[in-house]
C-alpha cells in the first residue's frame, strides 16, 4: 500500500490533470503495490480539494456493473465515483467539449433517493423503499489516465472516470415501471450506435445502489436523501467528438439529449 505522502501527491496530479485537460502514465506502472484501498483514499483526498475549491458533492456514480462493461474494459468487479454539482446537466445542453480529456458516453438510469441508505446489509427492497423516483441519464466518462493497459486500481483512483451526467426525460416511481426491462436507444447524429436493456446492470439497476450503499459501509460513509445515484451502464461506451450530438431514446421514460461543441 501507499503511504499518505503519496496519496496526497497521486491526487494533486489528478486535481492538475483535470485542470489542464492532460493524460497521465497509468498509477499501476508508477507505484508498485498499489492496492484498491489507496485509490478509494485517492479519490476522496481529490473530491474534498474540489469541494474545498467550491464544489458540492451531490450523488455518486457505480461503474462496471454489467458485463457488456466488463469486457469492455477488461476489468471484472464494480467501482463507484462521486458526482459533484458542476457535473451535472440537463437534457438539451450544450456542453463544452474540451472540458474534458476525452469524451465516452454511457447509457444508465439515476435512481434519487427520498431516504438515506447506511451499509451493511443494505438490499434491493431497501433500496426501491428509499427511491423517489428514476429518471434515464447519460454518463459523460472523461479519464486523466492512459487507457490501455489501466487496472480498477487506475480507474477509481480517477474518480471512476466520471466527467459528468445528463439528467432528462420522466421521472418515474419504482412502482410504475419494470426497472429491469428498462430500455434505450443511444444515438450519436441521428444513427443508432447501441442499444441495451437495464436488467444488465446485475439483474436489476437498483442491486447497484444496494451495492454502493454497502461498499460505502467498508469507508465509514451512507448515501443521505436527495443523493442522484447512477446505477451502471447498460451498454458499451460510445466515443464522441466535438461537434456530436448524443440522443438516448428510453420509451416510456422519455429521452435525454445533448451536443458537444
Amino acid at each position: 500500500m501507499l503511504d499518505q505522502t503519496q496519496r496526497e501527491a497521486i491526487a494533486a496530479e489528478l486535481v492538475q490533470a483535470d485542470i489542464d485537460r492532460t493524460i497521465l502514465p497509468r498509477l499501476t506502472a508508477r507505484y508498485d503495490g498499489m492496492e484498491v484501498e489507496d485509490s478509494y483514499a485517492i479519490q476522496k483526498i481529490w473530491s474534498d480539494r474540489r469541494i474545498e475549491a467550491g464544489a458540492r458533492l451531490v450523488g455518486h456514480k457505480i461503474g462496471l456493473t454489467s458485463k457488456v462493461m466488463q469486457v469492455a474494459t477488461g476489468i471484472t468487479e464494480p467501482d463507484y465515483g462521486v458526482i459533484h454539482d458542476d457535473m451535472v446537466f440537463e437534457s438539451g445542453s450544450v456542453i463544452e467539449f474540451d472540458r474534458f480529456s476525452n469524451v465516452r458516453i454511457e447509457v444508465e438510469l439515476a435512481f434519487v433517493l427520498a431516504k438515506p441508505l447506511a451499509g451493511p446489509n443494505v438490499t434491493l427492497f431497501d433500496v426501491l423503499d428509499a427511491t423517489a423516483y428514476v429518471v434515464p441519464a447519460l454518463e459523460v466518462l472523461n479519464s486523466h489516465l492512459e487507457l490501455e493497459g489501466r487496472t480498477i486500481v487506475d480507474t477509481i483512483s480517477d474518480n471512476a472516470a466520471m466527467g459528468a451526467m445528463v439528467i432528462g426525460g420522466r421521472p418515474m416511481k419504482v412502482d410504475d415501471i419494470d426497472l429491469p426491462w428498462a430500455s434505450a436507444m443511444l444515438y450519436r447524429n441521428e444513427t443508432i450506435e447501441e442499444s441495451g436493456v437495464a436488467g444488465a446492470v446485475l439483474g436489476n439497476p437498483a442491486m447497484g445502489v444496494a451495492w454502493l450503499a454497502n461498499k460505502l459501509a467498508q469507508h465509514g460513509q451512507t448515501l443521505e436523501a436527495g443523493e442522484i445515484i447512477l446505477a451502471g451502464s447498460f451498454t458499451r461506451p460510445m466515443w464522441v467528438f466535438k461537434g456530436d450530438t448524443v440522443h438516448a431514446d428510453y420509451g416510456t421514460l422519455g429521452s435525454v439529449t445533448c451536443r458537444f461543441a
